[in-house]
């Protein structure tokens, strides 16, 4: 009975870790299905936003509920700079140059942090307090209920974003074929960069959630970004759906194998499944239909 129990809480420890995972995944998925092509710099917007987090509620005194509104305005801002950055100069040249161009807009990001904040570890606002939640035997930290409610939320209203409005059907016409979306006198750049500003505001909110129960530093988002990547290319790439699914897998398999073995032991056996699925089904569990995306 003791190990079920144990088992569970493990369990439910991942489910509000995959949760987070999936966050910057659906991010990921937002800038991919409008571009074509890959942010790296995702996990490092996820960091930014911690940070403005924390600057936020030390200078205006609130809560992290109350600072969440204005960490998502103040990133969606940055999206659009980010845009004009990361995109726009490279959007006619080879896509390597776009994506180069994001790793190093994203090492900007972390040298500058660390040049005005230092290297060491730092709290955030908590969304909705601290403490735990019992659930009978189990427990389950207020920020991680937090992080799940926010998953659910942000993920549904992402998902209806893209699948069910005008600008989500624009946004995708305009990733597969710009040059006849421009003909059709669709305003390509400026949806791109829509998708750009909308992408760094859910990083903003991933990263006032994180910061409470996981801290952060500079280097936060490299590994954020690398599950994330793991995640879309486990459930397909480009598929919201699969985004969530893989993220939460991921983190299910970590937290399980963590809790009986080691963190070293579950990254490792993670990147071996990783290559066995990748093998077996290259296209991940939720292959999307051809020319279409989300």
């Amino acid at each position: 009975m003791a190990d079920l129990l144990s088992l569970a809480q493990l369990l439910l420890n991942g489910l509000a870790l995959g949760s987070a995972y999936a966050l910057v995944a659906l991010g990921f998925v937002l800038v991919l299905n409008a571009t074509g092509s890959i942010n790296f710099a995702q996990g490092d917007m996820v960091m930014l936003g911690g940070y403005v987090a924390i600057a936020l509620a030390r200078l205006l005194d609130l809560s992290g509920l109350a600072v969440l509104p204005l960490v998502t305005l103040a990133m969606a801002g940055f999206g659009l700079l980010f845009s004009m950055l990361a995109w726009r100069p490279f959007r006619r040249r080879p896509p390597i140059s776009g994506l180069l161009a994001t790793v190093a807009l994203g090492l900007t990001l972390q040298e500058a942090m660390n040049a005005l904040e230092g290297a060491a570890p730092q709290a955030g606002p908590t969304l909705i307090g601290t403490g735990e939640i019992h659930l009978g035997p189990l427990g389950l930290s207020r920020a991680s209920l937090g992080i799940l409610v926010a998953c659910l939320v942000l993920g549904s209203a992402q998902g209806w974003l893209l699948g069910r409005t005008q600008f989500g059907r624009r946004l995708r016409a305009s990733a597969q074929d710009p040059v006849t979306a421009r003909a059709l006198g669709l305003p390509v750049d400026r949806l791109i960069a829509t998708s750009f500003a909308l992408a760094a505001a859910l990083a903003g909110a991933v990263g006032l959630l994180l910061s409470g129960p996981y801290f952060v530093t500079p280097t936060s988002g490299n590994d954020l970004i690398l599950r994330a990547y793991v995640a879309v290319t486990i459930g397909g790439w480009g598929s919201l759906k699969g985004a969530v699914v893989g993220a939460l897998l991921i983190a299910l398999f970590e937290s399980v194998v963590a809790g009986y073995a080691s963190s070293v032991v579950a990254t490792a056996s993670l990147y071996g499944l990783v290559l066995v699925l990748l093998a077996v089904r290259p296209a991940g569990l939720f292959p999307e239909p051809f020319g279409r995306r989300a």
